[in-house]
């Protein structure tokens, strides 16, 4: 019996230690973006031939434009087949307001957020 109980409090204390990492991993990878203003989701697939456009018209908006309150873009990838994913990475380079994750982290950040 002990050894039952000794198995099921290391099981939870691993899987208790392994939440903790998830969460820093979370806040050290999203504190970048500014914490006021309004946050724009796009979720996109298979749009290599418009997706630079788009994202360099909306940047200009926020960046130059008279769009003060738009601060963050996430561009969360569905899984895209084409080049998509590394156009909108190559530009997350260039732009600090510009994030690209996957459908499954955008959908984990939104659950913390509602969280807090």
């Amino acid at each position: 019996m002990e050894f039952i109980l000794n198995v099921v409090f290391w099981t939870l204390a691993i899987y208790g230690l392994f939440e903790i990492i998830k969460n820093i991993i979370y806040i050290f990878t999203y504190t970048k973006f500014k914490a006021d203003g309004i946050y724009i989701i796009i979720a996109v697939k298979n749009q290599e031939e418009r997706i630079e456009g788009f994202l360099r018209s909306t940047l200009f908006k926020i960046l130059y434009g008279k769009e003060e309150y738009l601060r963050n873009i996430i561009v969360a990838d569905l899984e895209s087949k084409d080049n998509t994913k590394e156009i909108a990475k190559r530009l997350s380079k260039e732009y600090d307001c510009l994030k690209v994750i996957t459908w499954r982290e955008c959908k984990d950040v939104m659950d913390n957020v509602n969280e807090s």
